[in-house]
């Protein structure tokens, strides 16, 4: 079997926010989400206050100039969150 493993860097090229996860795709056309309750300062925002994300630093990070808060892109797909998962009943 041969393997390739392309180096692509993480950028976001889009972000949006959705019944309070956080979308990034990404330049090799992945889309990646995680729940904004993931993170201490995002857990405590509005729904309005997380569609207000913007990508910054040429893709490499979200900002939420309201919240003054900023997330790397690579830290998100490396999963390094703030806070754990919640268990919901279902």
């Amino acid at each position: 079997m041969n393997t390739t493993t392309l180096n692509t860097e993480a950028l976001a090229i889009k972000t949006w926010a959705e019944k309070r996860m956080i979308y990034l795709e990404l330049v090799d056309g992945r889309i990646v989400g995680f729940p904004a309750d993931r993170f201490r300062i995002l857990s405590k925002a509005s729904d309005n206050e997380l569609k207000e994300v913007q990508i910054e630093v040429g893709g490499y990070a979200l900002r939420w100039e309201a919240l003054d808060e900023d997330l790397t892109v690579s830290g998100i797909i490396a999963g390094q969150f703030q806070l754990p998962l919640s268990k919901q009943v279902a």
